[in-house]
């Protein structure tokens, strides 16, 4: 059997505020864990008006309260964004509220400008360099090495899952040398979907943390009673990622018909890509495009993303996806 779970970005439509936002993560957490899928994450992206988890830590807590059993966390930490000290802080804190359930996925492309990189005070080119030896610093006082000469207070020796996550063969590299699970993050970027998993699996050392290689692959799922209502609900996320690439982000639009149609070949082209790693239709059509892919990647574990502008919708086509997957 595979595992099913869920990215959330915590999107802000148009018209919306972030309260009502927050809500809706809760609400899809909820439904997450009915529905049985293993894990709820939260994706780390900042200065950006259409998305509310910047302050990620914090919104992990807040679907934390909202559920009981699924394990929550982040899909991911952009580790060169921070240090490693604060980070073991943050999510040491959360296995102490939520014991047994927090997931650490660390990245680490931090997707900004100079303007972010002043915000945030770092040199994001140099702190992307000392990648690897943050994360190792990182997993040593998680995992409550007694070398350490100085211990987070919460943090030292907290139950937190780490992943590593990558859309390059650089996380695949990495995660293969610790022994840690591996996720790649297809939904947006499958360029190197195949040649990342093949080098992840030739190269992986087992550790303490994890004896084999396990592998989580991202998909954007969008489902509907018919093929033209998925379709439809899915342009909303079809005009956030145009807007995106072509350098206008703002918050989620609302759904056009036939937004696809009426796009030049060079956004179409854009769509054409990352759908790559999609399944967009009935439910029916959603999971035989979920098993296809799951042949492809021989996937452990498929992380469900998607946006809808109804957060209504949202829930009921995750509803409908795990019901298709059985």
């Amino acid at each position: 059997m595979i595992d099913f779970s869920v990215l959330d970005l915590v999107p802000v439509r148009e018209g919306g505020t972030l309260e009502e936002a927050y809500a809706a993560s809760a609400a899809l957490a909820r439904t997450a864990e009915a529905t049985g899928c293993k894990r709820f994450w939260i994706a780390e992206h900042h200065a950006m008006e259409g998305i509310g988890g910047g302050a990620t830590s914090v919104v992990i807590a807040h679907i934390g309260q909202a559920t009981s059993t699924i394990r929550i966390g982040a899909g991911g930490i952009m580790l060169p964004n921070h240090n490693p000290f604060v980070i073991a802080e943050q999510f040491g804190t959360l296995a102490a509220l939520f014991p047994g359930r927090v997931d650490l996925g660390l990245g680490r492309a931090p997707g900004a400008g100079p303007e972010l990189q002043r915000a945030l005070r770092k040199d994001l080119h140099r702190a992307a360099e000392l990648f690897p030896q943050d994360v190792a610093e990182l997993r040593a006082m998680l995992s409550g090495d007694p070398e350490l000469p100085i211990r987070p207070t919460p943090g030292f020796g907290a139950d937190v899952e780490m992943w590593m996550l990558g859309s390059s063969l650089f996380g695949a590299q990495l995660a293969a040398r610790l022994g840690l699970p591996y996720a790649f993050a297809s939904h947006f970027a499958p360029t190197h979907l195949d040649a990342a998993l093949a080098l992840y699996r030739r190269d992986f050392q087992p550790s303490e943390a994890l004896e084999k290689p396990r592998v989580m692959a991202a998909m954007t799922v969008f489902a509907a009673e018919t093929a033209e209502e998925a379709e439809l609900i899915a342009s909303s996320q079809a005009q956030s990622f145009v807007r995106l690439r072509t350098g206008n982000p703002g918050r989620l639009p609302p759904p056009v018909p036939g937004y696809r149609d009426s796009l030049p070949p060079q956004a179409r082209a854009i769509l054409d890509h990352i759908g790559e790693a999609s399944a967009i239709g009935t439910p029916h059509d959603v999971r035989a495009k979920i098993e296809a892919f799951v042949d492809r990647t021989g996937a452990d574990e498929i992380m469900l993303s998607g946006a809808t502008y109804a957060p209504e919708a949202r829930i009921r086509m995750l509803e409908l996806v795990t019901e298709a997957m059985g």
